[in-house]
């Protein structure tokens, strides 16, 4: 496995937005998820997060976690991720994917291993090699990055 791209919104969160009177937003991200995306990165697997919507609170959280692709505001995932996987000279096995929307099985079309959470509407979760436990926001990528690196043979520590 060479690179992990997932969307956001659903995966990093629980899906819920709060939106403020002045227009702003918040999102609440897990700390645990990002521990271990970062054991994940370290293990040499590159992150990528293909989002729907353009947020500021998503761009902060990928940069703080050193997440090297951040790709927002196209549904079409599909191509974004063609771009990136060709940019590196990859093959699909070596790409994971994780959503839990429909804009989402464009990802999972053009990865060798897909994974979503529970929560994820039923098209998505039939086509999931993986379901975790998890619900997304409350540990869902965090459990998805422990079977990568699990898969590598590099257990999280």
């Amino acid at each position: 496995m060479r690179l992990f791209v997932t969307d956001a919104d659903g995966v990093w969160t629980d899906g819920r937005i709060l939106v403020h009177p002045d227009g702003g937003e918040s999102l609440a991200f897990h700390v645990h998820d990002g521990y271990a995306l970062r054991r994940l990165q370290e293990a040499g697997v590159e992150m990528a997060v293909i989002s729907g919507r353009e947020s500021r609170a998503l761009e902060q959280r990928a940069r703080r976690l050193g997440v090297a692709e951040l790709r927002m505001g196209d549904l079409d995932k599909g191509p974004l991720l063609e771009e990136l996987v060709r940019a590196r000279g990859l093959q699909r096995g070596q790409v994971a994917a994780m959503g839990d929307d429909l804009p989402d099985l464009a990802l999972f079309a053009r990865a060798g291993l897909s994974i979503a959470p529970p929560h994820a509407v039923d098209a998505v979760r039939a086509r999931a090699d993986y379901i975790t436990r998890a619900a997304g926001g409350a540990g869902a990528l965090r459990e998805a990055c422990e079977l990568l690196l699990a898969a590598l043979g590099k257990p999280l520590r």
